[in-house]
């Protein structure tokens, strides 16, 4: 896979072909300056990264187009651009959307484009299953985490209890609890067919095991 630099130019000269190279630069740099802020552990370029590589493996699939595979990619870039685990909830997400907005608006992306990108970060706060194609991709690679061989699984939980530091443990653990619980209740994790085929057994394993831990006393 290129560089994350490079996936970004390369993605926003594919959408927006005249796009002013120097603001593509100046907005990528930005982007990438804020997965890197400190207070992130598994909000940072890693997870971007492992976002784009999902979204590869989902186009090759043919349940999305090329084109939208792009739009993905650079919903990806914006769905985590604020990130503030004191936030309200919807706060980090709404706030990511607008800055989508503003930032490839400006670089000229067509309306109906911006809007689709906005729609797909406000999305990333439920992570409720999506019925179009395009929003379907991008909640299944955005939660590819919960899929991953179990060394990563268990380096990603470790990061998201980093990132909550500041909670005590006993709240952390209520708080993980009851975002799994509706994950593993519903017929299907993820919402493309080449994820449930390929992620849905790994991720309910990783879900179970999770869940197991932080309920036993």
């Amino acid at each position: 896979m290129p560089t994350l630099r490079t996936r970004w130019t390369l993605d926003i000269a594919d959408v927006i072909p005249g796009a002013p190279p120097d603001t593509v630069a100046a907005i990528g740099s930005d982007l990438l300056r804020r997965l890197a802020e400190p207070h992130r552990a598994y909000h940072t370029a890693r997870h971007l990264e492992e976002l784009l590589r999902a979204l590869e493996d989902i186009e090759h699939s043919r349940e999305i187009t090329a084109r939208q595979a792009t739009l993905a990619r650079v919903a990806g870039w914006f769905h985590d651009a604020v990130y503030d685990t004191t936030a309200a909830g919807g706060t980090n997400e709404a706030d990511s959307a607008a800055l989508a907005v503003r930032d490839l608006s400006a670089l000229g992306l067509a309306r109906r484009d911006v809007e689709a990108v906005r729609d797909i970060v406000l999305g990333s706060e439920l992570h409720e299953l999506p019925s179009d194609p395009l929003s379907a991709a991008f909640h299944d690679a955005d939660l590819w985490i919960l899929s991953a061989p179990a060394q990563r699984y268990a380096e990603y939980t470790a990061q998201v209890r980093r990132e909550y530091a500041a909670v005590p443990t006993d709240a952390f653990r209520t708080g993980r609890a009851a975002i799994l619980r509706p994950l593993l209740a519903r017929e299907s994790i993820f919402a493309t067919g080449v994820a449930r085929s390929r992620w849905e057994d790994r991720a309910r394993h990783n879900l179970t095991r999770e869940l197991d831990e932080l309920t036993a006393r």
